[in-house]
């Protein structure tokens, strides 16, 4: 909690906080086939919906939102320089805003959306459950949760995320959302980059500089398959 603010502080996210130029390289090369995208809008179609989007960092996915046909998004990121970047992505957008706040306090009305998405932001499995009791508060009826995150346990990228963070219990993660009543989409996506430079500054920011040598020195290329979880419930 914040002496200054009297809210929860942030949960401090280094790949975008620190390299935010390299993060939106990332976010053009991850799923550009829109995997994710669809198997959202078949569980819940965004038309004619209202989504919040929870730590939406530069505010990459909004616009794309509001394309899908969103009534209204709101964007709810807690960190100054990303927010002043999300504010002037959507700048001119009626439809779309930009809001300052944590997962664990949104600056959102009680059963004011119909979608929450949060990709690679705060939801990790115990300890976020402050965060899943707003959910719960700021969804209509009806509404859907998605949260996305990486899927450890198969693909390259899984194998290289275990070996770089070996504590890492993807069946106890597991076994926490389905306590919580969520249920998941196992999706393999893709990073297509558009140069080796481009990756390599990506696996740069991704994962510990030892690590990421290893990974260069195994995997040539500008792309890798990806496994990753869609976690999500109906309320």
């Amino acid at each position: 909690m914040s002496a200054a603010t009297g809210r929860p502080e942030p949960t401090r996210s280094p790949n975008i906080w620190d390299s935010p130029d390299v993060y939106e390289v990332e976010n053009r090369g991850v799923d550009r086939a829109g995997l994710l995208e669809s198997a959202m809008d078949a569980l819940h179609p965004f038309a004619g919906v209202d989504l919040v989007d929870v730590g939406c960092g530069t505010g990459f996915h909004l616009p794309r939102f509001a394309a899908l046909g969103c009534a209204t998004v709101v964007g709810v990121e807690p960190h100054p320089p990303l927010l002043a970047i999300a504010e002037g992505r959507v700048a001119g957008m009626p439809a779309v805003r930009v809001l300052e706040g944590v997962a664990q306090a949104l600056p959102l009305a009680e059963a004011s959306v119909d979608i929450a998405h949060a990709r690679w932001a705060y939801f990790f499995g115990a300890g976020c459950e402050p965060g899943l009791r707003e959910l719960e508060r700021v969804l209509r009826p009806g509404g859907t949760a998605y949260v996305i995150d990486n899927d450890a346990t198969r693909s390259t990228f899984g194998r290289w995320f275990s070996r770089a963070n070996p504590s890492y219990d993807a069946a106890a993660v597991e076994r926490f959302w389905s306590r919580q009543g969520w249920s998941r989409e196992r999706l393999t996506i893709s990073w297509e980059l558009d140069s080796r430079e481009d990756f390599e500054s990506v696996v740069g920011i991704e994962f510990p500089e030892t690590a990421a040598e290893g990974i260069l020195a195994e995997h040539a290329g500008t792309g890798v398959d990806y496994a990753v979880n869609l976690w999500w419930r109906h309320f």
